[in-house]
């Protein structure tokens, strides 16, 4: 039986295989138990005997067993390694960068250009009063004017702002001219109005406002500075154009201009063939806004302006729908890689 075990030990192919021969010989039904049945029917003389010869079958039998099982797991961890082996030599896979939104890119790079030009970064609450939105911007309860930002309200004197003017009239309030000198300021942030959500307007959308106040402001002094912000966003050969218009906080009032960047101002389909493409509204501090913050307008002045993110983006980046900066598309977002964290 021991030839004939340890045969079939050797021949086996597989762990699974020689577990089955284990338990043929040695397990609690194998041969060998059944062997040790018939010990009880022999004599004194012949016990000792089927005793040695079980026990030397069960060393012999577990010493090939073990050999060959260790063979069989060589054998398969070779076949394993060839299987899965890896080509070290391809290139790596590069995992995913993450950037920052085109809109908070184009944010900051405003952002920065004023701090260089001695602004502040002033940010505000998006849920204002309708005093702060409105009446402090010389817009009081039923004036035309207000048609033109129509508003989420949440109450009759709550409301989801529709500029970020609030965050100037707040700041005007605040600021001590003898202690802080001239204020210069921006004011970014998320704006909300009931617009038609199409390719050029959304009921969300971002603006960057500005405000100087000092004495002796004027129209030349604005712009002055939209100049050296168009030129540092759109280039240094870029041209500005001012154009009257009616703004109810500012007097007098202005739509600023840039020269078109794809024809230098010959005229295109980009600028409409004007050769001028609108970039934002400006003017001079109305006087009344400085008063109703408690600043003297007969001793201070100032110009203020407005823009929206989305709109620079657009213009910049040639984008033909406002929609494609808020539905999280990759294929959009992936084309702006600057800013990475």
């Amino acid at each position: 039986m021991e030839t004939v075990a340890i045969d079939e030990i050797n021949a086996s192919e597989s762990l699974k295989d020689l577990d089955a021969i284990r338990v043929k010989y040695i397990g609690k039904k194998g041969k060998l138990t059944d062997i040790s049945k018939v010990m009880r029917h022999l004599s004194n003389e012949e016990r000792p005997q089927l005793g040695q010869a079980m026990n030397q079958f069960k060393d012999n039998f577990n010493t090939a067993l073990e050999a060959h099982k260790e063979k069989l797991e060589e054998q398969a961890l070779a076949e394993k390694l060839a299987s899965e082996k890896i080509d070290v030599t391809l290139p790596g896979k590069q995992p995913l960068r993450g950037s920052r939104h085109i809109i908070t890119q184009i944010m900051e790079e405003i952002e920065d250009l004023f701090i260089g030009m001695g602004y502040q970064v002033i940010e505000g609450p998006e849920v204002e009063t309708d005093s702060y939105n409105f009446e402090k911007m010389n817009l009081p309860k039923n004036h035309p004017a207000r048609d033109m930002q129509d508003t989420f309200y949440i109450d009759e004197e709550t409301l989801l702002r529709t500029h970020t003017s609030p965050v100037q009239a707040r700041t005007m309030e605040e600021h001590d001219f003898e202690k802080d000198g001239p204020l210069k300021m921006i004011s970014p942030g998320k704006v909300f109005r009931r617009d038609t959500d199409d390719a050029t307007h959304s009921h969300q959308f971002h603006q960057i406002e500005g405000l100087v106040v000092d004495k002796n402001i004027t129209l030349a002094d604005l712009k002055g500075t939209l100049l050296q912000f168009v030129q540092a966003l759109f280039g240094e050969d870029r041209e500005i154009r001012l154009r009257p218009s009616y703004f109810p906080f500012t007097e007098p009032s202005v739509e600023v201009d840039v020269s078109c960047f794809k024809c230098g101002g010959e005229g295109c389909n980009v600028c409409k063939q004007t050769g001028w493409i609108e970039i934002l509204g400006s003017g001079v501090v109305h006087p009344d806004v400085l008063e109703m913050s408690g600043i003297d307008s007969t001793q201070y002045s100032g110009f203020a302006f407005g823009l929206g993110q989305e709109r620079v983006a657009m213009l910049k980046y040639n984008i033909d729908d406002i929609r494609h900066f808020y539905q999280n598309d990759l294929r959009f977002l992936s084309q702006f890689r600057g800013g990475d964290n």
